[in-house]
Formats: structure tokens, sequence, C-alpha cells
């Protein structure tokens, strides 16, 4: 009858594979903690704090529907790609009415093309 297989292990030994299958388990299954901070006084609320923390591998996150850091420019390249493709698109908008504005309220000789040909006559 040996005493040795029931006892716990010594603090820092084999520590390491029990944190790791808990580990493995929470990204794999994904954890929710949830909680408010609600600050009163006198029956006034002066602050509310909403915390929401989820802790999931990619994989699982993707699965639930959360996606958020491909389209944040801070953290995906590709959306920051995309940001700076729309911005650019928005200037060439932004310039082409403006362009417009200017030539709508020109002068009627300032309309016309500044490659125009003109050719003098010799006498």
């Amino acid at each position: 009858m040996s005493m040795s297989s029931r006892m716990p292990e010594p603090y820092g030994q084999g520590g390491g594979a029990n944190l790791a299958d808990i580990l493995e388990r929470v990204l794999d299954k994904g954890i929710v903690i949830a909680g408010d901070i609600r600050i009163n006084l006198l029956d006034i609320e002066l602050l509310t704090i909403k915390l929401r923390l989820i802790v999931a591998s990619v994989d699982k996150a993707k699965e639930m529907g959360i996606d958020w850091w491909e389209t944040d420019p801070a953290l995906s390249s590709g959306a920051r790609r995309d940001q700076l493709a729309r911005e650019n698109v928005e200037l060439r908008e932004r310039l082409a009415r403006l362009e417009e504005l200017e030539l709508g309220r020109a002068p009627e000789d300032a309309r016309e093309p500044a490659s125009r040909d003109v050719r003098k006559e010799s006498p």
C-alpha cells in the first residue's frame, strides 16, 4: 500500500502539463468572464463599467463569429490596405467635385483647356 500515488506532486513538478492541459481546454472551448462595476452615491449612479473578457483560440473565436481583428487597421495589414484604398477613392472623388465646382465658377476663357493649340498667322 503506497501512499505516494495519492499524494499531490510537489510544487513546480508536473504542474506544467496540468497547466498546458487547462490552457488547451480553455482555448478549445473558450471561456467568457463578465462583470459590471457600478458606483453609486446616494442612489445616484455615477459610473458604470461593463467588463467582458473572452479567452479562446482564433479558430474558436471565428467559429463564434468574432473576427474584429481582421478589420482593425491597427492589427491587420490587409485592413490597413483596404482603409488606404477607400481613403484614396474618397479623396479622388472629392478632388473631382472640387475641380467641377472650380470650372463652374471660372470665367469663360478660363474654362478652355490650357493645352489648346494657338497658332499665330504670319503676315
